[in-house]
């Protein structure tokens, strides 16, 4: 629970960047972030992916009391994230004028999203350092912490919101400044709790990092995690790229209903999150039975929660999309989209809580995999079909997700009743 409270508290962020710069600056400002989210999640999902293979080998080593090799994990998973912090700024600087051309877009949208991006990407470090360490704490079987520090955060990004949006006027480089600031704070609190777990694990600055086999192994599940990550928010760049071809109020509506997705999605993925350290420490303990139980208690879980949100933003769109703009229009496409596919978004709670069994059991590749065949190619192929035949957001995004979502349950599904992620690195050490 305290993960999906997190999860939920994470999307607050730019939801309320939204919510502010919807109702202050206009429309246009609306459609800026809205063209930059499926970019930023791009980069976050990175390094969450990351942080999952952080994660399975934190709880691995937790699970199986190997404290020296759990301490040298921190360490080197901190190393990393320097160096791909680096990378991960100058790529963003240096590209973020093609990323937008690439989208298609509008030109009076591009000055306002290259603003936000470029003042995102500067406060790069402060995602990197919330997403990894809190991999690693949650490995070791706190969650209440990284909550605790990311409602902080939130709380913080409302205020600044409020001061440079509503008091200063920044319009959209106030939300992007609010939200670096935030989020770093959020992060400097995350990285102070591993300087203070007990002296055994204790994170320590001078001994900071990269140890070559540990980091083969840690980039081996995380690699392959974090590229599927990127390449499903790739395919939703596809989309966001058909969408903005549709015009401003298009771009406006589906920003907002990106905003309320997320509220469905962060807690399928803070279940599949769990699910994937609750069945690394059971395998590191030697306990199969167990890490199987609790897969299918996720599952229950996932999908009762998200179609319990889903209705109730059914029965209430309208109200709900009206805090993100003031323009009829847009909010009626936001409810006709937003009833074509929430009610169907239990199908991908499935794919999140299978996918976290296989990566628990040190199983990256496989679920990339079947990702990149499912909800990237199939999607991609989809849009365009889809596109040819429709000319609205509702009837495409309507026919696109659902699509794909029962493909994909389908065949995590198959993959894992067939018995293969027990060929997992982690599975074949307890055995």
């Amino acid at each position: 629970m305290p993960l999906l409270g997190s999860s939920v508290v994470q999307q607050l962020y730019n939801t309320v960047d939204l919510i502010f710069v919807g109702n202050l600056v206009g429309k246009e400002a609306s459609a800026a972030i809205g063209s930059t989210s499926m970019l930023t999640v791009l980069f976050i999902g990175f390094f969450m992916g990351m942080g999952v293979g952080a994660s399975v080998l934190t709880g691995h080593a937790f699970g199986a009391r190997q404290d020296q090799k759990l301490k040298d994990t921190i360490h080197t998973t901190m190393g990393v994230s320097i160096l791909a912090t680096v990378a991960a700024m100058a790529i963003g600087l240096l590209g973020a004028p093609y990323f937008l051309k690439f989208m298609d877009v509008p030109l009076n949208v591009m000055p306002l999203s290259l603003t936000y991006l470029r003042i995102y990407f500067i406060g790069m470090f402060a995602t990197v350092f919330y997403n990894m360490p809190t991999g690693i704490i949650r490995a070791l079987g706190d969650s209440r912490s990284p909550l605790i520090y990311v409602i902080v955060g939130s709380i913080t990004n409302i205020g600044l919101d409020a001061l440079f949006i509503a008091v200063f006027h920044m319009g959209v480089a106030g939300a992007a400044v609010a939200t670096v600031l935030s989020q770093a704070l959020a992060a400097i609190l995350t990285i102070r709790y591993l300087c203070r777990l007990p002296k055994k694990w204790r994170l320590e600055f001078k001994k900071i990092n990269v140890d070559r086999v540990l980091a083969k192994r840690l980039l081996g599940l995380a690699v392959p995690e974090a590229i599927r990550s990127m390449l499903m928010t790739f395919s939703n760049l596809v989309i966001q790229t058909g969408v903005n071809s549709l015009g401003v109020e298009s771009m406006a509506a589906y920003a907002g209903y990106g905003k309320i997705e997320g509220f469905i999605y962060l807690p399928q993925w803070a279940v599949g999150q769990a699910n994937t350290t609750f069945v690394s420490q059971n395998l590191g303990a030697g306990n199969l039975k167990r890490a199987q139980k609790g897969t299918k208690a996720a599952l229950a879980m996932a999908i009762g929660i998200t179609l319990g949100i889903s209705s109730l933003v059914c029965i209430f769109a309208h109200p709900i999309f009206r805090a993100f703009s003031s323009d009829h229009l847009v909010i009626d496409l936001s409810v006709r989209t937003a009833r074509a596919t929430y009610m169907l978004y239990f199908l991908y709670a499935i794919v999140e809580v299978l996918a976290g069994t296989i990566r628990g059991s040190g199983t990256t590749v496989s679920p990339m995999v079947i990702t990149i065949v499912t909800l990237c190619g199939f999607r991609i192929v989809v849009l365009k079909a889809a596109m040819h035949y429709w000319h609205t957001l509702n009837q495409i995004i309507g026919f696109v997700f659902p699509m794909t979502w029962v493909v994909a349950a389908a065949v995590f599904a198959v993959y894992y009743f067939s018995g293969l992620w027990k060929r997992g690195k982690r599975f074949k050490e307890t055995v």
